[in-house]
Order: structure tokens, then sequence, then C-alpha cells
């Protein structure tokens, strides 16, 4: 098989792909042959990566096309084509290079994200947007002496959202971030939502309101790519829908 990647560096005229041809060994991800090809061509070769566990996020990139965690997507399925997505159309799927999805695996940064070096994206945008969200728990009441109660189907409801490990995947395959640079994002309002149905938050009826503005629940066109993409299950934009009907609820019955 082949592995082909995304090469970029400041100064570059413009960026180019290098081909690594490799034996894939059972079970190896695209991480692990990123650092094959790291190791036998080119030690420059520039990406993020950290727990190698689906955990921290870090290493995700558009594998094929599709933005997943390095980590976890395993070369032998893609190129069995096991790990088809079927999502919208973005720029970053229209701009592409000529590539066999049955022998070479394409890797590229994530779109809708500058590039710093190859691999690497600058994520400052994406925290800009997570921090204006203002994601802080405000406990609604003192301190407990042990701990604070929680019903199960309540904590079933917060888990949905709490498994955002902030990868910026959901970011890279949303048609509207790659049109509005200014729309908050679908990974800000899902943690924003996370934070409106915790029964233990203060702010549970105002919550909403810190993204009731033109860029924030209601720029969003459902695209529904954002769910089909998260590597830990979170559906952004089922949290977007609810918002927006409970936004609107609201504003009927003032």
């Amino acid at each position: 098989m082949k592995l082909k990647v995304y090469r970029y560096h400041e100064g570059m005229a413009a960026p180019r792909y290098d081909t690594f041809q490799l034996v894939p060994s059972p079970a190896m991800t695209v991480l692990e042959a990123l650092f094959q090809f790291q190791e036998k061509l080119d030690d420059s070769l520039a990406f993020r990566y950290s727990c190698r566990g689906a955990v921290c996020g870090t290493c995700a990139m558009l594998i094929n096309k599709v933005p997943r965690l390095a980590c976890r997507t395993q070369v032998e399925s893609l190129l069995k084509g096991n790990l088809k997505v079927a999502i919208a159309p973005y720029p970053a799927i229209g701009e592409t290079v000529p590539w066999d999805p049955e022998e070479e695996v394409l890797v590229e940064p994530l779109p809708h994200l500058p590039v710093i070096r190859d691999l690497i994206v600058d994520m400052g945008i994406f925290f800009q947007y997570y921090r204006f969200i203002a994601p802080v728990f405000r406990p609604s009441d003192p301190d407990p002496e042990k701990e604070r109660i929680m019903d199960p189907a309540a904590v079933k409801k917060l888990e949905t959202y709490t498994n955002c490990v902030l990868c910026a995947a959901c970011h890279a395959a949303c048609p509207v971030v790659g049109q509005n640079p200014e729309y908050l994002g679908p990974a800000a309002l899902a943690k924003l939502y996370r934070f409106h149905v915790d029964p233990r938050d203060v702010e549970e009826d105002s919550t909403l309101k810190r993204a009731d503005i033109p860029n924030g629940w209601w720029a969003c066109d459902l695209y529904g790519n954002c769910n089909r993409v998260c590597p830990k299950g979170v559906p952004p934009r089922t949290a977007i829908e609810k918002a927006v009907a409970a936004l609107n609820k609201e504003k009927k019955e003032a």
C-alpha cells in the first residue's frame, strides 16, 4: 500500500504530497504509518500525537477526506472501504489530488484551520470560540460534604456530551465553518449545551443565551457532518436542534 501525505512549511510556494510505499502490519493505524514514514523516508514530517488511545484528540487529521483520529483509524479497514462516512460536501472534499482509495491512504491537515507545518494546524480560533462560550461549571449550591447526587437519567443525558475530546473533527467537517469563519462551530455549541443539561449548574436557564447570537445557534444549517465524524459519538447537531427549539419556545412565551 501507499501512504500519501500532505507537506507544507513556511516559505514553500505551494504544498506538495509525498508518497511512501509500506507493508501494513496487522491492525496498523494511520498514526503508526506516519511514524514509519518519519523513520524511513523523512524525519522532518510534522504531526501531533499524544495518548495514542483516542482519548486526547490531538491526532485529528483529514484521512481519506474525512476528519478522523489517526491513532484509532486502521489502515487495513480504510483500504477495504469499511470506514466510509456519508457526509455532506465541503471544500476539502472537492479540493483533492489524484489518489486510489483501494491502494493509497491520503493524509492531510484538518480543513478550516491554518496550516502551520505539514499535518499540524493552528487551533487558535477553535479554542477562541470554545473559551467564548465559557465552558465552566458553576454549582447551584454550596459544596456538599460528600457529593452531588444526580438522577441516573440525568447522568446518561449529560454523558452524551461530556465525551468530547476537543479534537476539532466536527469543526473541520462543517460546511458552515468553511463558509462563515465567525461561526462558533459544533464543538463549542455542543459543549455549551452540555452545561445547559447539567442540573447541578446554576445557570441552567440562561446558559443557552451565551450563544444566542447570529454566529451561534442560529448559524447552523443542520448538515449533520458533525454527528457523523465525531470519534466519541457526541451529537452536536442534536444539541443545536434542541437548543434552538428551547430558545424559540422561550421567546414565544415571553
